[in-house]
């Protein structure tokens, strides 16, 4: 692979707008800097804060590619001169700062992981954005242990089908919030123990029930909006709530007084604009506590389904079927 800077097709916008905006066209990628690989591409994940940066609303930090794209699955075809746990040919999948719908992207040598035994290249490409997701804001800050309840909001989604998959491979119990009963269904065959209807009146004292009364652990919400009180109130004392998207508003009159009466520890986070070093480190926790799984458990219980792929040309049916929310799982673009 020539050090110099190469020329393939890429997913291109010009300006915010709906997924039509969305052509395939030639673009440049560079070679890789000292500690980048460059990765052939064989899939790329979508995502949520790819809709999210196509509408305009969700700009690229600093540095990163204008590309969309966040996670991808392929091989290593290039390394800079500092890297030395990966060689040409390596097969990986990867979280990237940006540029996943190409053919070719560059990412961080620590961001990379191995490819597990019997995992599929388009599985791989469904694993980074969520798995880092769900570790660093369930285990590493939210520090979900065995034996506690879980709650995680809209659980037949990409993140919110490796939160149950995750939660119950490290003993939780787990309740789900979906919209349908499609969907609901959908958790409960990925172990969720108990799913209910965010849009039911209901949902309080289902939770409640649930939970004998006591209220839940550690609550994963994507919501934010009017369910930050709900969410308050499905809480047990010294619960943990994280949140890491605003579906339904960023803004919301909190009950703090709730907050103090159950000791209640609220934080929140997004992924891509954490520094490399703390994305490397979430590498290292998924590689030591999650990556050896694979080999005891079937990749089914690890890994959330795929419900579409679509050719790179089409990532505009891509985003309009995620937007839509009538997908379960993960949705995946096959680019070489």
């Amino acid at each position: 692979m020539p050090a110099t800077p190469i020329r393939c097709q890429s997913i291109h916008f010009d300006k915010a707008g709906e997924a039509d905006v969305l052509y395939l066209t030639d673009t440049e990628v560079a070679a890789p800097m000292d500690e980048q690989v460059m990765i052939k591409v064989h899939y790329a994940g979508v995502n949520g804060p790819d809709i999210a940066q196509r509408r305009g609303i969700y700009p690229p930090p600093p540095g990163a590619s204008a590309i969309l794209g966040l996670e991808v699955s392929g091989e290593v075809v290039a390394c800079g001169d500092a890297v030395n746990q990966w060689q040409v040919g390596d097969k990986v999948c990867a979280l990237v700062p940006g540029g996943g719908y190409s053919e070719y992207v560059l990412t961080h040598a620590s961001h990379c992981l191995a490819i597990p035994s019997g995992v599929s290249m388009a599985q791989a490409a469904a694993i980074p954005e969520t798995f880092f997701t769900v570790w660093s804001n369930v285990f590493m800050r939210g520090q979900l242990c065995r034996g506690e309840r879980f709650l995680v909001h809209g659980g037949s989604g990409g993140i919110g089908s490796t939160a149950i998959l995750l939660a119950k491979q490290f003993g939780a119990t787990v309740i789900a919030t979906a919209s349908t009963a499609a969907k609901l269904d959908y958790c409960r065959k990925l172990g969720a123990d108990f799913s209910f209807s965010y849009q039911s009146d209901e949902l309080l004292a289902q939770v409640h029930s649930a939970t004998e009364e006591r209220g839940v652990d550690l609550i994963l919400d994507m919501a934010g909006g009017d369910f930050v009180n709900l969410n308050l109130k499905m809480l047990a004392s010294d619960g943990r709530l994280a949140s890491i998207a605003l579906q339904r508003g960023a803004k919301a009159q909190v009950d703090v007084f709730r907050i103090m009466a159950k000791r209640i520890t609220w934080f929140g986070s997004t992924l891509r604009p954490q520094s490399d070093a703390a994305k490397a480190q979430i590498t290292a926790e998924l590689s030591a506590h999650v990556w050896p799984l694979f080999a005891q458990v079937p990749q089914a219980a690890l890994v959330p389904p795929i419900e579409k792929i679509y050719p790179l040309a089409e990532a505009a049916l891509a985003h309009q079927l995620m937007e839509s929310r009538q997908h379960k799982g993960k949705l995946v673009l096959k680019v070489n």
